[in-house]
């Protein structure tokens, strides 16, 4: 903390941003987002990518500072230009939900697209969504959707696995197919999505062989009304 110190005050802008992050996350200091916020600043206002993407956070979520979607919007932007993933991604959700801007889907796709390029699972998540649903100057498509989805999934995204158990089962943008749609279900309820679980319950009624109760242990409400009617009239559980 000493020597980052040292080099803040010397506009050494690294180390204006770790001085940040130390007082944000209380690292060898007393948590402190004030402090956090003022070495964020100086070190995004010397073009420090991480530190603009830290401060749009910080104004994003309102962090000891006036919640303004139109202020991170700015931050978020500037360090997207410099080729921030996350920020990237973050200006991809401001645009797709209206946030601080003027809602714009081929917008957001722009910026999904270049976090998505870098890996960012979250914004591959998000392209196969906005293909999947089509939108404000977004021509559906399913081939592109799947696409997408599968690079998420593949570094474990709950809610991409989850989607494409949605679309073999339905056979959207590909043969309809119960067990690949099994398998994707299953990935996705293991790391503990409540919608793949209840869906696997419901292939568990329909004979496919399931754990029955993992989407009512967890609280999803379709799955224990479901529970509910099966005990009700006594369907593979005993009443």
């Amino acid at each position: 903390l000493t020597w980052y110190r040292k080099a803040a005050d010397q506009g050494w802008a690294a180390a204006q941003y770790n001085l940040g992050m130390m007082y944000e996350e209380g690292l060898g200091v007393e948590q402190n987002y004030v402090e956090a916020l003022i070495w964020y600043r100086k070190a995004a206002e010397q073009g420090h990518a991480a530190a603009q993407y830290d401060l749009g956070m910080m104004h994003e979520e309102g962090v000891r500072v006036e919640q303004s979607y139109v202020e991170a919007l700015t931050w978020f932007r500037k360090a997207a230009d410099q080729g921030h993933a996350a920020a990237q991604n973050n200006l991809g959700m401001m645009h797709h939900n209206g946030l601080g801007v003027e809602q714009n889907d081929a917008e957001a796709l722009t910026w999904y697209r270049k976090a998505a390029d870098q890996g960012c699972v979250a914004a591959q998540n998000s392209l196969g969504y906005l293909y999947k649903e089509g939108g404000l100057g977004v021509e559906q498509s399913y081939a592109k959707a799947l696409t997408w989805f599968h690079k998420a999934a593949d570094q474990g995204c709950a809610a991409a696995q989850h989607s494409l158990g949605m679309m073999h089962e339905k056979g959207m943008g590909v043969e309809q197919n119960h067990i690949e749609a099994l398998t994707w279900y299953r990935k996705a309820a293991d790391q503990g999505c409540a919608a793949a679980q209840y869906k696997l319950d419901w292939m568990y009624e329909e004979g496919l062989e399931v754990e029955q109760n993992q989407a009512a242990d967890q609280g999803h409400v379709l799955a224990q009304d479901q529970l509910g009617r099966m005990h009700q009239n006594g369907l593979r559980v005993e009443q």
